[in-house]
């Protein structure tokens, strides 16, 4: 699907920033629609049925969560990349439990965004059930034989740090939260920072710099990214 095929519907109150969304994804070949409030993206939602929505948080009236749970709970499944500012770290996770796709934080760059967008909507379109190998740069992992290397080196992981990488890979691009992975792996029944202990080791085994990671991110106060080279 090329981008001129994809509609985003943008759902902002202020009118500044649904121009800058409007002339950037344009010039990025995006069909835009737009939306002051979360009644008009209804109504939007349900006339053009858009590809992926573009959702601020602090909307006026239906706030952006509650429209998030609304469209969520009638089934409504296209990617939802959330707008929102830093230092709402909360409404953020709170979001992504919700079911958004992945967010970016105002003020954003074009080029961020655009990079979120086409990961949520390859998610989408991209036929389902797990690739049996993923690769970025010098990292690989076969889903099928279990087998990690990094520069074809094989690296040897405990069950639980194998677990947290196979989760990553299975989402690899999209923002994980704390609570979704220990859901995952220990039925959300574990301390954060058990997860954060695992991560760690997991960074020894698999990054050339560990406290400088170039696959698996922080996002602070939300989560991990396995990022996508």
């Amino acid at each position: 699907m090329t981008n001129s095929n994809v509609r985003i519907l943008v759902v902002d109150d202020e009118p500044p920033i649904r121009k800058l969304l409007r002339v950037g994804l344009a010039s990025q070949g995006y069909g835009v629609s737009e939306a002051p409030n979360a009644k008009v993206a209804i109504e939007l939602m349900e006339q053009e049925k858009p590809d992926l929505v573009l959702l601020d948080l602090g909307l006026p009236g239906i706030g952006g969560h509650d429209l998030l749970r609304k469209w969520r709970d009638e089934g409504v499944d296209i990617p939802v990349v959330i707008l929102s500012s830093r230092t709402d770290e909360a409404g953020i996770v709170s979001a992504l439990e919700l079911g958004a796709d992945d967010y970016v934080t105002k003020p954003f760059g074009m080029n961020e965004l655009v990079a979120r967008i086409r990961v949520a909507l390859r998610h989408k379109f991209q036929q389902q059930g797990e690739k049996p190998l993923f690769q970025s740069g010098d990292l690989s992992v076969d889903l099928v034989k279990r087998i990690v290397k990094v520069e074809d080196r094989e690296v040897k992981l405990s069950p639980k740090e194998y677990d947290i990488l196979r989760i990553l890979v299975q989402h690899a691009g999209k923002v994980l939260t704390h609570h979704f992975i220990l859901k995952q792996i220990w039925d959300d029944s574990t301390d954060v920072q058990y997860l954060r202990v695992y991560v760690r080791q997991l960074r020894q085994k698999i990054e050339k710099t560990p406290d400088q990671p170039r696959y698996i991110t922080t996002e602070t106060g939300v989560g991990y990214r396995l990022r996508v080279e």
